[in-house]
């Protein structure tokens, strides 16, 4: 088991949100197919201006949005336009190639929540690109209460199945646990699985994790305990069988070598920003302003990212 701390990161171009990011991390790349996890708020919208991220490209995964409180809306270039709340879930497929944007509501006073991505394996990572919005099952173990919004897990009386479509095994849910509250959590053995602290503190198989800490429990646990001190906890639990593809992971960007990510950037800036195709593979959104243009390729070749398995 390991402890991965997260970097504050600005999202979303001049008019930048703070993000609290865990993975990747240096320590690690994935959790499951997991791999991007950014943990927000609780923001006072007067204040931090709330979300504004205008049209940008995404290649070769999936995006998870998932609202503890506020309201966030969705278009893309498939033609979706949705609002996500607490308890429901959005999900992007890009696959071959999507653009999106998600701006927070003017009825929300306050924006908290965590957005994650899933790398596709190769067999689907030029699918066609969709979107799904789904209410997310509950149930319960002991005192806490689950929302699974990928996967399954197994409560006390119910198996709570999420209806999001996957590509490779996952599971996702927040947790609600009450103070001084002990749980032992059934998992599947071949899993591996991260557990992001929102609030309060948890004690994950006798390991102390601290708020905005995601502790890492490795394959191998037929069950995991974790345990809450003298304040209540709001976790999110994540987890999949591990993901032994490489990846090249730049800006918004999943692919498998740099002159795929050199290949998928041209074709953003030349359809999209230039507008020189607006019908390309990334289309256009709904939305006024401009679009997010992508980054100077850095000076280096890129490569894998890759870490020992535990």
């Amino acid at each position: 088991m390991s402890i991965l701390t997260p970097r504050d990161v600005p999202l979303g171009g001049l008019r930048a949100m703070t993000v609290r990011r865990t993975l990747p991390n240096r320590h690690r790349t994935t959790i499951g197919a997991w791999c991007f996890v950014d943990h927000f708020g609780p923001d006072l919208v007067e204040h931090s201006g709330g979300m504004h991220v205008a049209p940008h490209p995404h290649t070769g995964l999936q995006t998870v949005t998932w609202l503890f409180e506020g309201e966030v809306e969705h278009h893309d270039s498939v033609g979706s336009s949705q609002l996500v709340s607490p308890g429901q879930v959005n999900l992007m497929t890009a696959g071959a190639g999507i653009s999106h944007s998600e701006v927070s509501t003017s009825t929300t006073s306050r924006l908290h929540g965590v957005q994650l991505w899933v790398a596709l394996p190769d067999e689907h990572r030029f699918i066609a690109p969709f979107f799904e919005h789904h209410v997310s099952p509950r149930m319960t173990i002991g005192r806490a209460q689950f929302t699974v919004f990928v996967g399954s897990l197994t409560g006390d009386d119910v198996t709570a199945t999420s209806t999001a479509t996957t590509f490779t095994g996952l599971v996702a849910a927040e947790i609600l646990i009450p103070e001084n509250t002990t749980i032992t959590i059934p998992v599947d053995h071949s899993y591996e699985h991260g557990f992001l602290i929102d609030s309060g503190e948890l004690t994950v198989n006798d390991e102390q994790a601290l708020k905005d800490e995601l502790a890492y429990v490795e394959p191998g646990h037929i069950s995991i305990t974790i345990a809450t001190g003298d304040v209540p906890s709001r976790v999110l639990m994540i987890g999949g069988e591990p993901f032994d593809e490489e990846l090249v992971m730049w800006w918004n960007f999943i692919g498998r070598s740099h002159e795929e990510i050199v290949q998928m950037r041209q074709q953003w800036q030349s359809d999209v920003v230039e507008g020189s195709n607006p019908d390309g593979v990334f289309g256009t959104v709904a939305y006024e302003g401009p679009v997010i243009p992508a980054p100077e390729m850095p000076h280096v070749h890129l490569r894998p990212r890759k870490l020992p398995r535990p």
